[in-house]
């Protein structure tokens, strides 16, 4: 069945490509992802050509960076010698997976400068003090982002759908009394 051809999902996947643009993923890797998650059974990538109208080479790349992502996977079907495709369809494994992998490619490096610049200015008299003190505040801040993400990371996915669910309700079981108004 041809998804493109379904108005609503043809609605669903023409915005998660736009949507994807704005997270800066490319529109078509985001298209692909819709239609592999829509997709009741594993998608060919000449399937996917022909339902999304991109060209083999974009639905090749396209797959390989899903696939980086783990959040799309290749599999075999009997009888069949052409690779494949799935999309991860739970939801809470595929926003994790997603920030697992955003986190390795874009903080995780961060982080590793800035600690090698405050490092090295702490140590110039030259530098101005405030230069100093943000690239430091910066690693600091950084760093506990990222440590923070290891621990929530960690947690069972059970305590992180209540969490999201209080969102900040919980901000009244760690701060002082009378210092977070009431909804």
């Amino acid at each position: 069945m041809n998804l493109m051809n379904l108005p609503d999902a043809k609605a669903f996947i023409l915005h998660w490509g736009e949507m994807g643009t704005q997270w800066g993923v490319n529109r078509s890797v985001s298209q692909i992802h819709a239609l592999l998650y829509l997709s009741e059974g594993p998608l060919s990538a000449d399937d996917i050509v022909d339902q999304l109208g991109l060209a083999r080479s974009n639905v090749s790349t396209g797959l390989k960076e899903l696939q980086g992502y783990n959040i799309v996977r290749r599999v075999h079907i009997e009888g069949d010698r052409r690779d494949h495709f799935t999309a991860e369809t739970d939801l809470w494994d595929m926003l994790l997976r997603i920030a697992e992998e955003r986190k390795r490619r874009e903080i995780d490096p961060t982080i590793a400068l800035l600690q090698e610049l405050a490092e090295r200015i702490a140590k110039d008299s030259a530098a101005p003090r405030h230069v100093r003190e943000r690239i430091t505040r910066m690693h600091e801040f950084m760093s506990t982002l990222g440590n923070w993400y290891d621990q929530v990371r960690k947690l069972p996915k059970p305590t992180l759908v209540t969490l999201m669910k209080l969102g900040g309700k919980i901000a009244r079981f760690v701060s002082p009394r009378g210092a977070i108004p009431k909804d």
